[in-house]
């Protein structure tokens, strides 16, 4: 017999009370078949034997004690089933050889009817054993419950500490490329400054050897005076006749007038001598703009006014001026047609955004408090006459009324309207070593600071504004004047 048949015959042959080999098996009237002596406990226990009525241990149903039968045909297959057990496997009592039904819990063991009633069980804790079942059951529920919850428990924490693990890896990733990539800048700096260097000591090079080349023909002219000068004082001298005379004078005359004349005495110090360059101011303003980096917001634009001079890309990240209009041609010109804003807002935080201005001979960029509106009753914006001085075209922009703004005029004049608690406020002439084609503006709401970089030169500061007084929300702010070339702001991603 094969071992699924055998184990299914074993199951029907075993009682649901000690759950063992059916011994002199009796069968309920609902067709459940129990130990003679399993059944006949369960019935003293509840009283059955006694005329009541009982319920079956397994389905519940109706039985009274004196309608219970001897099965036979189920007894002899659990004989079967017994003999082909090996005897380790019958769990029987050692010493009296009889089912084990109850259980000693003093003990801690199973034990048949007859060593519950010996001596040395005596005064113990005797129950019967599918009680002991039970109660045992109950415990491991509640054990096994409360080991589920706890590996929900364990997966969860597994889980987070594998999401961890890939936040941590990608952000060491992420630390890794932002490491390399500012070394690399700062190899960028010095590979740039070495650049310049070799470039003016390259020139100097050529202006030393130029000039030395110069002197040498110059010397070689002279040389070449002296040696002809010398020939005739050698051929005059031994001169004796009346006619020499006169070449004697003349020689003499040529010898006293000569003088030799020095060329420009070359320096043996170079005209621009290398000094290393400041590394550490390099790199501090180097790491002040990686600071600010980090706050980098992907700002989008939208217009002001409902005008068609000017037009946003699809990505809301350019505008173009759309009609040119040549500035000296018309008066008053109102420059309020180009005011374009963020769509974001900012009343807190730290912000950072890049754009790019390449190209373009006129821009105004920085950051707009909206105390008031941008368009006013009676102040079209700011106007532009060409009778008038250019500083009259910031007129409109001072702090006062809510613009921390930057601007380029004229192609090479960078302005910056001063911050002033009087109306004597005055515009102020930017010196840019290197003209910028990307500019970074950063927003510090909490500490009132605007400032700007210049990105193109090593993100070197070009102007902060402190003690910005803030009156409500602040807005990006871009004004691309009346040129052609666009203003586009960069992805932090660039």
């Amino acid at each position: 017999m094969d071992f699924p048949a055998q184990a299914n015959i074993q199951k029907d042959v075993t009682c649901p009370i000690c759950l063992e080999l059916l011994t002199m098996p009796l069968s309920l009237d609902c067709g459940h078949s129990f130990c003679q002596a399993c059944i006949t406990a369960k019935s003293m226990e509840s009283g059955t034997h006694q005329g009541e009525e009982g319920t079956c241990p397994v389905c519940q149903c109706k039985y009274q004690f004196w309608n219970l039968r001897p099965n036979q045909p189920l007894a002899n297959i659990a004989k079967k089933v017994r003999e082909n057990m090996s005897p380790q496997k019958q769990k029987l009592c050692e010493v009296h050889g009889e089912k084990l039904l109850t259980f000693c819990k003093e003990d801690g063991k199973a034990i048949c009817q007859h060593c519950a009633q010996s001596a040395e069980h005596r005064g113990h804790q005797i129950f019967f054993i599918e009680k002991v079942i039970k109660e045992y059951q109950e415990k491991l529920q509640a054990a096994l419950k409360k080991l589920r919850k706890e590996h929900t428990k364990v997966e969860e924490l597994e889980a987070d500490i594998k999401e961890k693990r890939v936040s941590w890896k990608n952000h060491m990733q992420s630390e890794r490329q932002r490491i390399l990539k500012g070394f690399n800048e700062m190899r960028d700096i010095l590979n740039s400054e070495e650049k310049k260097v070799l470039q003016k000591l390259e020139e100097d090079e050529v202006n030393v050897l130029d000039n030395l080349i110069v002197a040498r023909d110059q010397f070689a002219q002279q040389k070449q005076c002296l040696r002809e000068l010398i020939s005739d004082i050698e051929h005059q001298i031994w001169g004796s006749s009346v006619d020499t005379v006169q070449d004697m004078i003349n020689v003499m005359k040529r010898s006293e007038s000569w003088t030799l004349k020095k060329p420009n005495i070359v320096s043996k110090k170079l005209k621009s001598t290398f000094l290393i360059p400041d590394l550490s101011g390099m790199l501090q303003v180097f790491k002040e703009l990686t600071e600010v980096q980090c706050y980098w917001v992907d700002v989008m634009l939208k217009p002001v006014n409902a005008i068609s001079n000017i037009t946003i890309s699809a990505d809301k990240r350019q505008v173009t001026v759309v009609h040119n209009f040549p500035l000296k041609s018309i008066y008053p010109f109102d420059f309020s047609a180009f005011d374009i804003l963020g769509c974001q807002h900012f009343s807190s935080g730290k912000y950072y955004w890049e754009v790019d201005v390449s190209g373009k001979i006129a821009w105004i960029l920085g950051v707009y408090s909206k105390g008031r509106s941008l368009k006013r009753k009676g102040d079209s914006g700011f106007f532009f006459d060409p009778k008038v001085n250019h500083l009259d075209v910031y007129s409109r922009f001072k702090p006062q009324l809510g613009y921390w703004v930057i601007g380029l005029q004229n192609e090479s004049e960078y302005k910056v309207f001063e911050e002033s608690s009087t109306s004597d406020s005055k515009v102020l002439t930017l010196f840019m070593p290197v003209p910028p084609c990307r500019i970074g503006v950063f927003l510090d709401y909490e500490a009132r600071i605007v400032s700007f970089f210049n990105v193109t030169n090593h993100g070197s500061l070009i102007y902060k504004f402190s003690e910005c007084q803030f009156s409500q929300t602040t807005y990006p702010y871009f004004n691309p004047w009346n040129c052609q070339y666009p203003i586009t702001l960069c992805p932090p991603s660039s």
